[in-house]
């Protein structure tokens, strides 16, 4: 009748005008790469590195210059045209450096790959949180109808136990012990409830469904650690920090770059009197970096120190996520040994006593008290069961998705 009833209650929000979207497990982690807003966001700034790359090693804008060239301004000549004076019409480009022009470009092809590895740390962040949210969900969603079914058995012993009182074979006082099992149920249930909303609400951030229910299978339980170990190398965070630190090293070979020279080149045409003639002069141009221990020597000490800040902190990022698998994969042996042993062990015991306690009341041999009490803990236990069930596949969703799967 709970089943029912929990059935028709999800029939009638289906009708409402938000309606309840089913989502699967798999479809929670695509959904979360297409739908997150900050997914969208690197995605664009992948594109724009790219775009801005194309002119990273492009020769600077020519500068077009001109104007009126030894004009008199004294003398008996004064803005009198002379030999000399001209309007004058001309084009300079300046040339850097070959090598900056090659730093530049890597500059801006470690800007792609660092905006790339930034995309994809971005989801695998949203997967994973996408991920353990329907897990949360989808437990949450289970624990409810144990619940429920154990409210139904609690229920059902009340016009047992007036029956009971009305005949003198139990106290009065044990119809109250019944709606004391029932307050801890409801209890457990307004909790379960409470982890429900937050975890459609987690689910909501990451999908944009805001009343996901989760439907299918959870993912395993098991998984292979000596196998994700090995791909420990490969993981967002620390390919992230290797863009990172290739993007200081080709900083490092621009600053180097302003010890070399830079080229100029111009062409300018002069119009003067008609009597004179015009004119036509080239010229070039070369930077001397003759104070590089002023000007070039620190700011290449301050970009060295950076790339090396870069490969310090590449190192702190190996460590770190081996820090967190190692901590990741013992929460999730510890959830696994416990789910394990109270599944094995202590849901048999609880099933037995529940069976017997009910056997024996029926035979006239136990107390309604104890049949009461029974029922009670082997719900709680189930719920608690459920917990650990979904506590052991947190922790290998996690370590399934934080360290292996691939999001690029």
């Amino acid at each position: 009748m709970r089943y029912f009833l929990a059935f028709c209650g999800a029939w009638v929000s289906a009708m409402s005008p938000v309606m309840a979207q089913p989502v699967s497990y798999e479809e929670a982690l695509r959904s979360a790469v297409v739908e997150q807003p900050q997914v969208r966001s690197r995605e664009l700034q992948l594109d724009a590195r790219r775009s801005a790359a194309d002119a990273a090693d492009e020769l600077p804008d020519p500068t077009l210059r001109a104007g009126i060239r030894n004009l008199p301004v004294t003398g008996p000549d004064l803005l009198d045209p002379t030999m000399m004076t001209m309007l004058e019409v001309g084009v300079e480009q300046q040339i850097p450096n070959l090598a900056e022009r090659r730093a530049r470009a890597s500059i801006a092809g470690a800007d792609i790959e660092t905006a790339g590895a930034e995309l994809a740390r971005t989801r695998y962040l949203a997967r994973l949180g996408a991920g353990e949210a329907w897990v949360q969900l989808a437990f949450a969603q289970r624990r409810l109808m144990v619940a429920d079914t154990a409210l139904d058995q609690v229920t059902d012993l009340v016009p047992v136990s007036r029956s009971a009182v009305s005949s003198g074979s139990a106290r009065p006082a044990e119809t109250l012990e019944v709606r004391r099992a029932v307050l801890e149920i409801e209890d457990a249930r307004t909790a379960i409830e409470a982890d429900e909303a937050a975890a459609q609400a987690q689910l909501a951030r990451f999908i944009g469904e805001a009343d996901a229910v989760a439907v299918g299978e959870p993912p395993s339980a098991d998984i292979d650690p000596e196998d994700i170990r090995r791909r420990l190398a490969n993981h967002p965070e620390i390919l992230l920090a290797g863009a990172q630190l290739r993007e200081m090293q080709a900083r490092v070979d621009l600053a180097r770059s302003d010890n070399r020279p830079d080229f100029g080149v111009s062409a300018s045409y002069g119009v003067r009197e008609r009597q004179y003639g015009d004119v036509f002069t080239v010229m070039g141009s070369i930077t001397l970096p003759l104070f590089g221990k002023h000007r070039q020597q620190p700011l290449i000490a301050a970009a060295e120190a950076e790339a090396q800040a870069a490969i310090a902190s590449r190192e702190d990022q190996v460590r770190a996520v081996a820090a967190r698998f190692e901590a990741d994969l013992a929460a999730w042996r510890s959830a696994y040994r416990q789910w394990q042993r109270a599944r094995e062990e202590l849901l048999p015991l609880a099933r037995d006593r529940a069976t017997l306690e009910t056997a024996s009341y029926a035979a006239g041999r136990a107390e309604l008290l104890d049949v009461i009490a029974a029922i009670r803990d082997l719900a709680l236990l189930d719920i608690e069961i459920l917990e650990r069930e979904e506590a052991t596949v947190a922790a290998a969703t996690r370590l399934r998705l934080a360290y292996t799967e691939d999001v690029q």
